[in-house]
């Protein structure tokens, strides 16, 4: 099927607008019922196979465009130039497994039901074909750009042209075959191959079987490796160059064993201070956005105390407004807030706080602060921010005709628009200032509006003292829907930026609150920035966790040692290399019971730089009415 490698670009009209798949709610019933596997189990299992189609093993790196595009094309997907650049840039060098596992997420297959929605649009007499001519004009002009020579293979598929005219029926049906009988062939050679099966690198399951939860906890045992982790890594003869090693055995591991109670009523010990009602009060939004690599970025904040003062300081969700029968999966998302000190004589920040006492889903801290300028940087685990395997919805309507034929928002789409207003609406106060509305324009857009632009904004939608009304940036948005004419590309692109699924639900952002109370004098607070919770977030949870995390050095390599910091809602790993060379840790949580992670495998391996630090996993509970326990093997890869 390579002649028609790009097809699927050039001919989807929403091709530029589409985005990942949404959050896969995890209900009560869903844990205590999993007698069959679960979509994540078999979206994985087809990784799996895809992925040992044309490696020897999961550990083997994927070196070039053309293993790229063939472990796609085993997967059942059929990748354009286009897709295959987007994910092997010219500073790429490798992909290894987990990488493949983000990519096949983010590039669903292509459905019989769209590949026929897509030609439809080009069949003028509705008779099931289009002409030669029409065809070649609309690929080499539209989308992603098909060569001649790609085209012209389509033309001459037997069996779908004929008297100058393309077959788009048979077509569909003949790629969609080809496609299902490449992972059909794949899954077969996987399970006739009983080395293959065994392989247990790279059979990532989020949570357990119910089979592994009647398991009993094993003692631990840091030394002991498994038989079936040494066949794991018992290839011979690969010495192909790899991220994650060609090698074939641990030289020795460790483990840790936390056993966590149930939380049934979702409290601990935040306590709002007594006399908080006579305090000063200062507050914000914000919004945690999951990026199309998985990584999460946030607004960052600048808090001024002008004296000292006793600080009462809380994150928490965001409520928006909730249609009944609509999952709010935002609100289970946990967040948190570290709280730096400025210094002009230091070059990096002074960790001075972080909001680890919770009530319910607020996360808070109390304590006394000097003047100063402070910087807040929120935190989410990840854990339930995560991009998830889901059946494809049916795409929500955002616009109709009225009565006189006028184009106007649906009834949907404007609660939707609604509900990003008062998120934008960083300091709360009902109306869109120029900033705010730029940090909005640099998520939508990665543009800022300038004053002349903004002033043609004000005179053209509601504004009360000079920003922007609720009904003005609804306005704003029929607009840009009249200047398409009703196509709503562009208006997808803003709700897929913003984290919304195509059933109009936030499924891949949280908005968060932060108040700020001061005793003695009245705090400010105000959005900076947004950045990636990577970078210096990372340094910063790192710090954190050594200075207070239980210690576990590997065996015999005293330099590589292990962080597990446990605080009440969630367990934090970090990996410290203090060695000259990078290591390669492989992690394996498969004995853990009622656990998830941020990186949605139990079985993953992890590259740690010279001389550095880098956080290994966080870990929640499933179900918080329940004991969870983390049982969790550190080995270092030869």
């Amino acid at each position: 099927m390579s002649e028609v490698m790009s097809l699927e670009m050039a001919i989807s009209p929403g091709s530029d607008a589409t985005f990942s798949s949404q959050r896969s709610d995890i209900s009560e019933g869903a844990r205590t019922k999993k007698c069959l596997p679960t979509e994540e189990e078999i979206f994985y299992m087809n990784c799996r196979a895809a992925y040992l189609t044309v490696f020897k093993s999961s550990l083997e790196n994927i070196i070039s465009k053309d293993q790229l595009y063939l472990a796609l094309q085993h997967a059942g997907r059929n990748p354009s130039r286009k897709t295959i650049n987007k994910y092997w840039t010219p500073q790429t060098a490798k992909l290894n497994f987990d990488d493949f596992c983000i990519i096949l997420k983010k590039e669903k297959p292509t459905s019989k039901a769209e590949l026929l929605k897509s030609f439809k649009q080009l069949d003028v007499n509705d008779d099931g074909s289009i002409l030669h001519s029409d065809l070649y004009k609309f690929l080499t002009k539209r989308g992603e750009k098909m060569t001649r020579e790609e085209v012209n293979a389509m033309i001459n598929l037997a069996g779908v042209n004929a008297d100058g005219r393309f077959d788009y029926i048979k077509f569909c049906k003949l790629y969609m075959t080809t496609s299902e009988q490449c992972l059909k062939t794949t899954l077969e050679k996987l399970e006739v191959d009983g080395k293959l099966r065994r392989q247990q690198f790279g059979s990532h399951t989020r949570g357990s079987s119910e089979k592994d939860r009647s398991l009993p906890l094993p003692k631990p045992s840091p030394r002991i490796i498994r038989k079936t982790d040494q066949e794991t890594f018992s290839d011979k003869g690969d010495t192909r160059n790899h991220s994650l090693g060609t090698t074939r055995k641990f030289k020795t591991s460790v483990s840790f064993t936390i056993i966590m109670g149930a939380n049934s009523n979702r409290n601990s010990k935040l306590t709002e201070p007594n006399s908080i009602k006579d305090w000063q009060c200062a507050q914000s939004r914000g919004c945690f956005f999951l990026e199309e690599d998985g990584d999460i970025i946030s607004h960052h904040y600048r808090m001024q105390i002008a004296q000292r003062s006793v600080v009462y300081l809380t994150i928490k969700p965001l409520k928006l407004s909730q249609v009944e029968g609509k999952p709010s999966p935002w609100l289970s998302v946990d967040t948190a807030l570290y709280i730096l000190k400025e210094n002009e004589s230091q070059a990096d920040l002074q960790l001075i706080c972080f909001t680890e006492l919770r009530n319910r889903e607020v996360f808070g801290w109390t304590g006394e602060l000097g003047p100063g300028v402070y910087c807040l940087i929120p935190s989410t685990t990840g854990c339930w921010l995560r991009k998830e395997i889901k059946p494809t919805t049916e795409e929500a309507q955002l616009v109709c005709r009225d009565e006189t034929g006028e184009l106007c928002l649906t009834k949907e789409f404007r609660s939707t628009l609604s509900d990003i207003f008062d998120i934008i609406d960083l300091d709360g106060n009902g109306l869109l200032s120029l900033e705010e509305y730029n940090f909005f324009e640099l998520r939508t857009s990665g543009e800022k509006c300038d004053e002349d632009a903004w002033a043609v904004c004000k005179e053209n939608f509601d504004t009360k003292k000079n920003e922007l009304t609720r009904q003005g940036f609804l306005d704003l948005n029929l607009m840009e829907a009249n200047d398409r004419e009703g196509d709503p590309r562009d208006l997808w692109v803003t709700l897929h930026s913003m984290g919304y699924s195509k059933a109009l639900e936030l499924t891949e952002a949280c908005p968060f609150v932060i108040d700020v109370y001061a005793d003695k004098c009245r705090p400010r607070i105000k959005a900076v920035h947004m950045e990636a919770c990577s970078g210096q977030l990372e340094k910063i949870i790192c710090k954190s966790v050594l200075n207070k995390g239980d210690t576990k050095v590997m065996d015999g390599y005293e330099n590589i040692v292990i962080h597990t910091d446990k605080r009440d809602t969630w367990i934090t790993s970090v990996i410290e290399n203090k060695t000259d060379n990078k290591v390669i840790i492989h992690v394996n949580n498969e004995l853990s019971r009622n656990c998830i992670n941020n990186r949605g495998l139990n079985i993953f391996a992890v590259e740690v730089a010279p001389k550095s630090t880098m956080v290994s996993q966080h870990v929640m509970p499933l179900n918080e009415r329940q004991e969870w326990i983390y049982y969790s093997v550190y080995s270092l890869i030869s």
